[in-house]
């Protein structure tokens, strides 16, 4: 495999009038079969993550940029390559369902069904944080939204980083990577390490389907994704659909979901836009 790195040479300097280029690395992922390749790729990954910079790598949905979700300036820099505000915060990915108790308060029953069911999946849930959990992710509203990518790449990386504060790998208001060439054009030298592990497959681009448990039990679609509304009743029969009709024209933050309904004020702040 060939991994890249894009950067001028640490003594050198950029010629007068020209910019520097970006620095960042790139690690050729598509081959899982090369162990060597993917461990060059995963310490090199986790240890941007140590250091408190940002990755991009490749989930069951779209690409997504990471960052260490106990490191509040690394979640700002993350927001920042994004071009977003504290009012958008990103969801956590973590590698085990085991690990999501250590997330929330609480996990009520209709959660915990489709967490058995459909993790690893294109499935977030939103849930009341843990009181000692120490995670700056913006204006939660004292809510996380978690989920379990299908991805056997990412979450061993996940394994050796913990939970990672990751939203879909664009700028806002831009589409969303589905390759890490369109990753790369978008965030540059925002990003420390690039993981490319090819185009995406499974859900057509689509990102994961968002259900909010903290304000109804049986639960409310904030964002429809890639899983459909039939299978998710046959979980939770009484599972509302809160998604709004019209294609979406740009991000939204769930407070603004919430703001378009009537039935309750706005709840959790936990960002509608991340795979």
């Amino acid at each position: 495999m060939n991994d890249q790195t894009t950067e001028l040479p640490p003594t050198e300097s950029a010629p007068a009038g020209e910019a520097e280029q970006p620095r960042y690395q790139r690690f050729d992922c598509t081959d899982p079969a090369d162990s060597a390749a993917i461990t060059r790729a995963a310490t090199a990954a986790r240890h941007a993550v140590e250091s408190g910079a940002c990755i991009v790598l490749p989930t069951d949905t779209v690409y997504g940029i990471g960052a260490d979700a106990y490191n509040a300036e690394a979640v700002q820099r993350l927001l920042d390559a994004k071009g977003r505000g504290r009012d958008m915060p990103p969801p956590v990915l973590i590698a085990d369902p085991g690990v999501l108790k250590a997330l929330v308060s609480e996990v009520p029953e209709p959660a915990q069904k489709l967490v058995e069911a459909l993790w690893p999946g294109a499935l977030t849930i939103i849930c009341k944080a843990h009181s000692s959990l120490r995670m700056d992710l913006g204006e939660t509203r004292g809510t996380v939204a978690v989920r379990v990518p299908d991805h056997e790449l990412t979450r061993a990386l996940l394994r050796q980083t913990g939970p990672m504060a990751v939203s879909s790998a664009n700028r806002t208001g831009h589409p969303a990577a589905l390759t890490c060439d369109e990753a790369v054009e978008q965030l540059g030298g925002a990003v420390d390490v690039y993981l490319d592990g090819g185009r995406v497959s499974g859900t057509s681009g689509k990102p994961s389907t968002m259900i909010d448990f903290t304000v109804k039990e049986t639960g409310q679609i904030l964002r429809r994704g890639a899983l459909d509304l039939e299978l998710l009743r046959q979980y939770l029969p009484d599972l509302e659909d809160l998604a709004p009709e019209e294609p979406k024209k740009r991000e939204y933050s769930v407070a603004e979901l919430r703001a378009r309904h009537t039935l309750q004020p706005p709840g959790p702040a936990a960002s509608a836009s991340a795979g």
